[in-house]
């Protein structure tokens, strides 16, 4: 996905989380709720202002961060390489955002559901894309497994992503079939993400030792 296209469709996808919220604003309830257990049930609540706009206002934030990245990494020239899947991961992200925005905003609305059997599905299509993604990512500051191990050597960054890559896979895969698994969703998915963080970190050392015995 190009830069160009990918800069439209998150300015269209942040423009209707505006106007949505301009347009529901009169009907909405004050306080909103804003945080839920890990059960899915509302747990927490913030007043109408911040619960209408937080969320899009957090998602531009980030949309800035992302077009500004490219931009400002000393090693922007890799991040080039791989620049389609990053503008791609940089819109499922925001649309990531969105969704939850959505789901947030038809609680209000009195609708009821499951939180987290509806965020579960959908976080794990991100963690999969994600893993794809990052088996692409070229050495950089700011996408990807970042330790001082990987960003001292494109070959451990290489072969750390390589792990991660199936590890965030997996993890995702956990995700989808956790949406069915009732209470103890969370705390599998929880389990499989931290396995997928922290696995490659340590896995990223062990290269770098062996390139760099003492």
């Amino acid at each position: 996905m190009s830069t160009k296209s990918a800069t439209i469709t998150i300015v269209v996808m942040l423009a209707i989380s505006f106007f949505i919220a301009v347009a529901l604003y009169p009907i909405m309830p004050d306080p909103m709720p804003s945080h839920w257990n890990a059960a899915g049930e509302i747990d927490g609540y913030m007043s109408k202002f911040w619960g209408m706009f937080l969320m899009p206002l957090i998602t531009f934030g980030l949309f800035l961060m992302f077009l500004a990245i490219p931009r400002i990494d000393p090693l922007k020239a890799n991040i080039a390489q791989f620049i389609e899947s990053y503008n791609l991961m940089m819109v499922l992200l925001v649309a990531y955002m969105l969704y939850v925005y959505t789901l947030t905003l038809l609680a209000a609305l009195g609708y009821q559901f499951n939180m987290t059997s509806m965020l579960l599905p959908a976080m794990g299509i991100l963690f999969i894309v994600i893993g794809f993604l990052i088996g692409k990512a070229k050495r950089n500051f700011f996408i990807g497994i970042r330790t001082p191990w990987t960003l001292s050597s494109d070959t451990v960054w290489a072969k750390t992503h390589a792990l991660g890559k199936w590890l965030f896979i997996g993890a995702g895969a956990v995700s989808v079939v956790c949406a069915f698994l009732g209470e103890f969703a969370f705390w599998v998915m929880m389990l499989s993400l931290l396995a997928a963080a922290f696995v490659p970190i340590i896995y990223s050392y062990i290269l770098w030792r062996r390139e760099n015995p003492a």
